[in-house]
């Protein structure tokens, strides 16, 4: 393969029951992608024969690309621009620590709902979810839009259809309103909604929507304030506290303690984004340092590198993180002032 020091060689043929379109893309917009990534080596395709040229390190790392796309095509899952995107900087990042290759990441299937499946999109995720698989208690910490709560739920709904657990139950402090419900107006649906609402909204990309009401009618599946957690014990259930960075201390441990037989638990949350009364610590803060070392309970911490949603939202977390380190600012705010939040 190598030619010179300076120089190597590598071709890639692409099985003939495999259109090149699903290897190069529509319009050749994966190839694309792989030439911006790889400015050091030429790239040339003829009939189903693709070949890189130049330097060294960039033309097998092209090499283990093919192959690994190769493997997700083989597997029925789709080559998007991005997961060609986060195949690069994958295989780019890779050490000696034995990290999941790229197609072990992108063909995890979570759970196929309506046409569609959910599955983690990088190797953070990956190890998020198998994390959730591993251990009693997880918990999901990192920026808007990393698919923390997201995969949480995937795995919830998917542990109800294998019978893992009995029950989903789904909770977040209405923090906005102090737990406080009672001076809202209208039913106590209509005032816990808005605080639950994306709970909702994402339950209806994973069930049938016509099963849900069933479901919470038969209390198959709870979405709840966090203060309707208090005094109960929770068996056969898996369990999602979301928002968990607007939690007290208190609440926390209120929480955590409400773990009953065969259940799990999944705490998701951001502590960049803390809306608590000034003064009021964050229970997700303070549990990392109190938990950090217990049995069967995980930290999985997500990054701007882990967000899935318009590749706009990784650099504009990134933006404020700079921000908040050369202005000391304190969970992203001035004391007393709040950072316009990201859902």
């Amino acid at each position: 393969m190598t030619q010179t020091p300076s120089s190597a060689r590598a071709q890639f043929t692409v099985p003939a029951k495999h259109p090149m379109v699903e290897v190069l893309g529509s319009g050749d917009a994966l190839l694309r992608v792989i030439e911006q990534a790889f400015p050091g080596a030429d790239i040339h395709v003829r009939g189903n024969e693709i070949s890189a040229s130049g330097d060294p390190r960039e033309v097998a790392l092209i090499q283990r690309l093919f192959d690994e796309m190769m493997l997700v095509v083989r597997t029925g899952a789709p080559m998007t621009e991005d997961a060609v995107e986060r195949s690069i900087a994958m295989l780019k990042a890779d050490g000696s620590d034995g990290q999941e290759t790229p197609a072990e990441v992108l063909t995890q299937n979570i759970l196929s709902s309506r046409g569609r499946t959910i599955r983690p999109k990088t190797l953070n995720q990956k190890r998020y979810v198998d994390a959730i698989d591993k251990h009693t208690i997880v918990f999901g910490i990192g920026p808007a839009g990393t698919g923390k709560t997201y995969l949480a739920m995937a795995k919830a709904v998917q542990a109800l259809q294998s019978k893992q657990v009995n029950r989903i139950i789904l909770t977040r402090p209405a923090v906005e309103a102090g737990e406080r419900l009672g001076f809202l107006p209208g039913t106590l649906y209509e005032k816990i909604d808005p605080y639950l609402r994306p709970l909702y909204d994402a339950l209806h990309d994973m069930l049938d929507p016509d099963s849900i009401p069933r479901l919470m009618a038969a209390g198959t599946i709870e979405v709840a304030p966090l203060a309707y957690m208090r005094g109960r014990s929770l068996n056969d259930a898996f369990i999602i506290l979301d928002e968990a960075q607007n939690t007290s201390p208190e609440q926390m441990k209120m929480f955590l303690t409400r773990l009953g037989f065969e259940s799990k638990i999944v705490v998701t949350g951001d502590v960049t984004q803390v809306d608590l009364p000034g003064g009021t610590k964050s229970g997700l803060k303070q549990v990392q340092d109190i938990l950090g070392g217990l049995d069967d309970v995980h930290f999985s911490r997500l990054t701007s590198q882990d967000v899935v949603r318009h590749k706009l939202v990784a650099r504009i977390v990134d933006a404020y993180d700079k921000y908040d380190t050369e202005h000391g600012t304190e969970n992203g705010t001035q004391k007393g002032n709040g950072r316009p939040r990201g859902k």
